[in-house]
């Protein structure tokens, strides 16, 4: 899906833009590849910066209601400093590494409701003209793959994901916003919690993975959130007996009498503060794993996310939302 746009600051005659990205989706932290094919106007023109924005659709919360809008999360200048002439066609080709805390909008091949977006921008003789803006498809790391596909195994299921504007304290969060995937509780949890709230913050050097539960009612008062975290190393995803280390955060985090989840404004979102005495590291192996690989969860029938996700996202209706987002927002700058 490309959209090829006349540049409007430009008037009639002025160059257009259609921006390819490669195919497949990248990874957080991966490189994000393409081209940015320009056609020159009925004049020449100078074409003094060609900018790509990373765009996401974020959700914040304002009082009693929810407003959504575009933030952009990063800039990169991918070339300039030419003169494009009456009618010819030039292609500039780019290569940019993408933040590590950038929202996955695809698990097991199905969307998961995220809209992400590539917005070029041109900047001709001192103006700047908002061009093509193109979806980003971005896949799970393989540590996020195995966590994700531990919690199906262990019988939770996909419920929805978003963006959330605001911070989580205690973590090194980058962005002014953080992923949120909601899971249903396995049987074996149902009576002590409503949802599992699965956030991860990438680094070069590993993964941490923030758990958020919405615990039900009980002998120890009314229904509360009880959140903790904890950090896992990219590398020997396939010593980990991830079933076991993800059931074990999962206990320690509904085992929690106390409301460890702080919900204080911040800016437009929330601050989720922490009890340091709740955070647990793991980053090291826990045995061997047994039963299918990372990656296998749907041919091996073990992921119970992944049928979460076809039952619960109509495809049609995704499709949909990108569209919109995409066709409403050319004009809506947004902002860190």
């Amino acid at each position: 899906m490309v959209f090829k746009r006349l540049l409007g600051s430009l008037g009639v005659g002025g160059p257009t833009v259609d921006t390819v990205l490669a195919p497949g989706a990248a990874a957080p932290g991966g490189t994000l590849s393409g081209q940015v094919r320009l056609t020159g106007g009925s004049g020449d023109f100078d074409i003094e910066h060609i900018t790509l924005e990373l765009v996401a659709r974020v959700e914040a919360e304002q009082g009693d209601h929810e407003d959504v809008g575009a933030v952009t999360f990063d800039r990169f200048v991918v070339g300039g400093g030419f003169r494009l002439t009456a009618g010819a066609e030039h292609t500039v080709p780019f290569s940019v590494t993408l933040p590590w805390e950038t929202p996955v909008t695809e698990l097991y091949g199905q969307q998961l409701g995220i809209v992400l977006g590539v917005r070029t921008e041109l900047s001709v003789a001192g103006a700047r003209d908002k061009g093509d803006l193109d979806p980003l498809a971005v896949g799970p790391l393989p540590v996020q793959e195995a966590v994700l596909e531990a919690f199906g195994q262990l019988g939770f299921g996909f419920k929805s994901a978003d963006l959330e504007y605001g911070r989580i304290g205690g973590t090194g969060q980058q962005l002014p916003f953080y992923q949120e995937i909601e899971l249903t509780p396995a049987p074996a949890y149902a009576h002590a919690v409503e949802e599992i709230e699965v956030t991860f913050l990438a680094t070069p050097g590993g993964m941490e993975v923030v758990l958020e539960a919405d615990k039900r009612g009980g002998p120890f008062g009314g229904g509360h959130d009880a959140l903790t975290r904890f950090t896992v190393a990219h590398d020997g995803i396939h010593h980990h007996d991830w079933n076991t280390l993800v059931d074990g955060w999962v206990r320690q985090l509904v085992e929690h009498h106390g409301a460890y989840g702080d919900h204080a404004a911040y800016g437009a979102g929330h601050h989720h503060g922490y009890d340091d005495h709740h955070d647990h590291g793991h980053g090291h192996g826990h045995g061997h794993r047994s039963g299918p690989g990372v990656g296998t969860a749907v041919a091996a029938g073990a992921a119970g996310l992944a049928v979460g996700v076809v039952g619960g996202l109509v495809a049609a209706e995704v499709v949909d939302e990108v569209g919109d987002f995409f066709e409403g927002d050319d004009d809506e700058d947004g902002e860190d």
